[in-house]
């Protein structure tokens, strides 16, 4: 176990690129399941999450090649197993991931309950109806056992735009007899991702980037070769670290076109950046100020499915607002745990008000002093990252596991860019 040491209040300097997006790399990997050809998959994150998936991966049968630093050649001929082994499956989320393609290949899979971020309740609902329409039979028994004898097309109206279900479903329907049409669907970059992918296989899905897939069954899928994009959460992450340390950072491969709604947001703090094709530059010495609704109104960003803010980024606004000049709310619609990390950001000098498990008033901006914190999951973790190099004095971050689950190789990263920060091993 780890920990980061950081000695806040220094500004940072430099150019760095972010890393392939983690949320489109885990189902991607998932889809190497769905053909007995090599997939080759480029920009993939050199994360635990992912580290975690490609265990999982081989235990089914898969072999993982490295072909380089971020390079990857997948190939599943004959898959071995139609059990996720509970000891890595409570460990990430997208481990039931695996459940679409296995189906498709197999027609059964036996799924212990899936880990992650403790975040607020994460259903599984949505999953398991959308692949009942498919003909998938599902039931209970300490483990979740789904058998089909044949993949029916079907039309499918989600309860809710849930990223991964909308993925499973889709890995499921491109194999399956006919034609289904999944509405409500979730339309995140990284759907668009698996999707792009998934087609150069040879699936046939249309409706891609919007909240209704038409995809049309076909026998067999091939292998092909894949770039992940960029991950935009990081982007936006390494922007509210730029603004709140009041440095000039360029990043490469930003994917600007994917932070139109993030700009909004952070607009209403204040932050500004300049877009040069794919690259963005954060300028030096934001002046950080609340800009108020029409009528002097206090403002507030809330986070929505795609294209709305990413609830990923929620944690990072709030951190940034306390360094802003003004009074906002910050509302976080979707998940009810993950701003519980605020208490640390209090004892840190920070003036909010949590007023239920979604909504808290921020009042800028404070001096935030150096503290003790333990990282609760992989956004707040980075959000305790961020607060750590605004503050005045020395910070401690416990857990950092969870923080390092979703970036690579961050605190190297970091001190490239001047910061200063060690990864220091738990006494």
């Amino acid at each position: 176990m780890y920990k980061y040491v950081i000695e806040g209040s220094f500004p940072l300097k430099g150019r760095i690129k972010p890393s392939g997006n983690k949320n489109a790399a885990l189902p991607c990997l998932a889809a190497t399941l769905l053909t007995d050809e090599g997939i080759v998959l480029k920009n993939v994150p050199e994360i635990e999450d992912v580290k975690i998936m490609m265990e999982i991966l081989k235990i089914l049968g898969s072999r993982v090649e490295k072909l380089s630093h971020h390079d990857y050649r997948i190939t599943t001929g004959d898959i071995k197993q139609d059990t996720i082994p509970l000891e890595l499956s409570e460990q990430i989320r997208a481990s039931i991931l695996c459940a679409g393609p296995l189906l498709a290949r197999l027609g059964r899979v036996f799924l212990p309950p899936p880990g992650g971020d403790i975040i607020g309740r994460r259903r599984l609902d949505t999953h398991f109806l959308a692949l009942k329409e498919l003909g998938v039979r599902v039931d209970i028994d300490g483990l979740f056992i789904l058998q089909v004898n044949k993949l029916i097309g079907a039309e499918i109206f989600l309860d809710e735009a849930s990223v991964t279900a909308t993925e499973n479903a889709t890995m499921a329907a491109v194999l399956a007899d006919g034609i289904t049409t999944i509405k409500n669907a979730a339309s995140e970059p990284h759907v668009q991702d698996l999707c792009n992918m998934l087609n150069q296989m040879g699936a046939r899905i249309n409706g891609i980037g919007s909240n209704i897939l038409r995809i049309e069954g076909v026998n067999k899928l091939k292998g092909t070769e894949f770039k992940i994009g960029t991950d935009f959460m990081e982007v936006g992450s390494l922007i509210g670290l730029a603004a709140v340390t009041r440095s000039e950072l360029e990043i490469i491969d930003a994917a600007p076109q994917f932070l139109k709604m993030t700009k909004i947001a952070f607009g209403k703090l204040g932050i500004h950046w300049e877009t040069d094709r794919d690259n963005i530059r954060i300028p030096p010495g934001q002046e950080l100020k609340v800009l108020p609704d029409l009528g002097g109104m206090i403002p507030k960003i809330d986070d929505a499915p795609w294209p709305g803010f990413p609830p990923d980024l929620i944690s990072i606004a709030l951190v940034v607002a306390t360094q802003a000049d003004g009074t906002i709310l910050i509302y976080e619609k979707m998940f009810e745990s993950r701003m519980f990390f605020v208490d640390k950001l209090i004892g840190m000098g920070a003036r909010i008000i949590l007023c239920d498990p979604h909504r808290a008033v921020i009042s800028g901006p404070t001096r935030l002093k150096g503290n003790d914190l333990v990282s609760p999951d992989v956004r707040a973790g980075m959000a305790m990252v961020i607060a750590a190099l605004c503050a005045e004095g020395k910070s401690t971050i416990h857990n950092v596991y969870q923080i390092e689950r979703g970036y690579e190789n961050l605190s190297a990263r970091l001190k490239e860019l001047g910061a200063h920060i060690e990864r220091v091993p738990e006494a």
